[in-house]
């Protein structure tokens, strides 16, 4: 059984400002928390309505029905369980290979997805500028799978970072140089731009490489691609001519 208290702390984790007091963040789904436990996240506590986890001592497991779990669940559907992880450290940079940036991303899904993609393609880190959303957000943490283990992710000033570094700067725009037909490095900084206002003017004018997917349909009035689309094209044009 849950109690009161338990379900207070569980449900404000929904909110950034209590995620970061307190240290935590959780995960729902069979698949996310066992990728999450095979991974250097400390388990603070996990909820189950299931005869699962055998790995996990009852210190740190309790079984619950589904009422109960409804009532912790930040999902529509709740999945068969749910488990409280503490935040870790954020880790050093890593300032080498191709680094994915994003400037403003501010819908869960899309960052979520963004994240898989880094795993999939084998991108070790991404930066996020502090208006990003954050990644232990339920919604983020559902939409990686799991890839949130295998990703080292940096919030910090983009502004700074991008004056500092010696690696080339690529940015994706309308009017960029057209992907398929540009020589790309092995190593380099990516930006994605924010959902509805692209990469943000102070940001442009760090960019040393601007770059475009071009458009294929004979009318050619899609204005935009979604931005984890986008970024799976890039990521992978990459990938291809590294």
């Amino acid at each position: 059984m849950v109690s009161k208290n338990q379900i207070k702390l569980i449900t404000s984790l929904q909110q950034k400002k209590y995620r970061f007091i307190n240290k935590l963040f959780f995960a729902e789904g069979v698949k996310v928390i066992q990728e999450l436990l095979q991974s250097n996240f400390e388990l603070e506590h996990l909820y189950t309505t299931q005869n699962d986890f055998d790995e996990i001592s009852n210190a740190k497991k309790t079984s619950i029905d589904d009422n109960d779990l409804k009532k912790i669940s930040a999902l529509a559907s709740p999945n068969s369980c749910l488990a409280v992880f503490k935040i870790p450290i954020q880790e050093k940079r890593i300032d080498s290979g191709l680094i994915l940036t994003l400037d403003s991303i501010r819908d869960p899904g899309n960052l979520g997805t963004i994240l898989r993609l880094c795993d999939w393609f084998g991108i070790h880190q991404l930066v996020c500028s502090k208006e990003t959303v954050d990644i232990y957000n339920p919604k983020v943490v559902q939409a990686t799978m799991g890839s949130i283990a295998r990703v080292n992710v940096n919030y910090i000033d983009l502004n700074t970072f991008l004056t500092q570094t010696k690696l080339p700067i690529f940015g994706t725009f309308m009017n960029g140089e057209n992907i398929y037909k540009t020589s790309l490095p092995q190593e380099g900084i990516i930006i994605m731009g924010n959902e509805a206002n692209g990469i943000s003017p102070e940001i442009e004018k760090l960019v040393q490489n601007r770059l475009t997917i071009p458009r294929f349909g004979e009318i050619q009035k899609t204005e935009s691609l979604n931005v984890a689309t986008a970024t799976a094209i890039i990521l992978s044009e990459f990938r291809r001519n590294s």
